[in-house]
């Protein structure tokens, strides 16, 4: 299902998919260091790395999905420190449900069934039971620069596709550090860094339906326009 150095750069980039489903095996600490290096390697706003990496196993990511999932039970309002925006609209909103579609088709969810609906969000919330969990945080001085968010985001989009390159499979979510004080106290982040997002990461179920859904992407044509090559 997932990658393998050997593959072509657009091997990895047509092949990887998000993954919410994972096998109860541990990840060895070595092989998330050496995609760590690999995704580092990302290319960053006059070389100024903004970026930390937070990588959580075993207990301490237990007490973070026990800590995520009874506050959101207990109706604890939203903490996630990064800029949210507001709700997706138009083509945005329907792009959103479109995947939400697709992940209930293969999991089998009806929308009337609201139990395995709200299970299913609370996945989320447990990181997708991942046995890691990569939160990635950025300087708080540089809060108020552009580049920042641009450089972590691209970090970490080289981090997915650098784990699936090793047979990892990843799911970028902000579930996961929306209850930002459980994350920051058994993270143990300092107070000078900003929780960004998470990143779920270790090997993909194969059995599990959801692993095998692509989103749809829109075509080329539809996002680019080229301006001077007639």
């Amino acid at each position: 299902m997932s990658g393998t150095p050997e593959q072509t750069y657009e091997e990895i980039v047509r092949g990887r998919r998000s993954i919410r489903g994972y096998l109860d095996r541990a990840v060895p600490r070595e092989l998330i260091e050496e995609v760590l290096e690999l995704a580092m390697r990302s290319p960053t706003s006059m070389n100024t790395q903004p970026w930390h990496f937070h990588v959580i196993t075993g207990e301490p990511l237990d007490r973070i999905r026990r800590g995520n999932t009874e506050r959101i039970l207990a109706g604890e309002p939203d903490s996630r420190e990064f800029r949210r925006g507001e709700p997706f609209a138009g083509v945005h909103r329907e792009r959103q449900v479109e995947v939400a579609k697709q992940l209930f088709g293969a999991m089998g969810i009806e929308r009337d069934d609201k139990e395995r609906r709200q299970d299913w969000v609370l996945r989320g919330f447990r990181q997708f039971d991942a046995p890691v969990c990569v939160i990635v945080t950025y300087d708080r001085e540089l809060s108020g620069s552009d580049d920042t968010a641009f450089d972590c985001g691209a970090v970490t989009t080289a981090l997915v596709n650098a784990a699936w390159s090793r047979g990892l499979g990843c799911v970028i979510n902000s579930q996961g550090i929306m209850q930002s004080p459980v994350v920051r106290e058994h993270a143990g982040i300092p107070d000078d860094q900003v929780i960004m997002k998470a990143v779920a990461m270790g090997w993909p179920d194969p059995d599990f339906p959801a692993n095998a859904v692509i989103s749809h992407r829109k075509p080329v044509t539809e996002a680019v326009r080229f301006v001077g090559f007639e």
